[in-house]
């Protein structure tokens, strides 16, 4: 499989952890490239953080007009508004850049699959089709994109989740994310939920929240 191309920040030369980060629709793998920084994290935890660009395609419910999205949006009702063999497409896409992290050394059970809005609805449908052990999911601003085949292989159901949302999103009503949340606690996974007065987008306190979990999730005792 051809691999998207990626930014990648790493914050050292042997990092301990790796987070696979997917944009949003319209966006490109820059995107959430300056919040790194932003995380301070500490020295000693060094992370290599991958942003993926998504491929170019049509988009339906912007007039056709071709730009990096993960998948087609053909509707923006909560029923149409996934191309499921999109989704599908991308959600191979993002196993395959996780196995390239393994045959770089890195273990499964660190790494973190992670994305917002449409890179989210990704990284949630390859987390709950995973096979093996991942450090952990970071889903913001999004949703379950295909409940239909909502699925999850037993051993990852104690995955750590970290959802956010935007409680004035007008893109992705909150409901739709804390639904979404729902039915992944329903199934056996620990989500940690956190809303805040925003709209489609990221907030600051979003970020040190983020950081908190990625301490948490890649902290003394955790992995291998």
């Amino acid at each position: 499989m051809l691999l998207p191309d990626t930014v990648e920040v790493t914050g050292g030369a042997k990092p301990v952890g790796c987070v696979i980060w997917l944009h949003g629709l319209g966006a490109d793998g820059h995107d959430f490239e300056p919040i790194v920084p932003e995380l301070r994290l500490p020295a000693d935890l060094p992370l290599r953080f991958v942003f993926p660009h998504a491929p170019v395609r049509p988009v339906t419910v912007n007039g056709g007009v071709p730009m990096r999205a993960w998948y087609d949006i053909v509707s923006l009702d909560a029923t149409g508004r996934a191309d499921a063999a999109g989704v599908r497409d991308s959600t191979n896409l993002l196993e395959a850049l996780v196995s390239r992290e393994q045959e770089r050394g890195m273990a499964s059970d660190r790494i973190v699959i992670a994305g917002f809005s449409q890179g989210g609805a990704v990284a949630i449908n390859t987390a709950l089709r995973a096979e093996n052990r991942l450090a952990g999911l970071m889903a913001l601003s999004t949703y379950i994109a295909l409940p239909d085949e909502f699925a999850a292989s037993k051993g990852n159901r104690e995955l750590p989740v970290f959802m956010a949302h935007g409680s004035f999103d007008p893109m992705i009503p909150m409901r739709w994310g804390r639904a979404s949340a729902d039915r992944l606690i329903e199934s056996g996974f620990e989500v940690e939920w956190h809303d805040y007065p925003m709209a489609h987008a990221v907030c600051p306190q979003e970020i040190q929240d983020i950081r908190a979990w990625l301490l948490k999730v890649f902290g003394p005792g955790s992995g291998t």
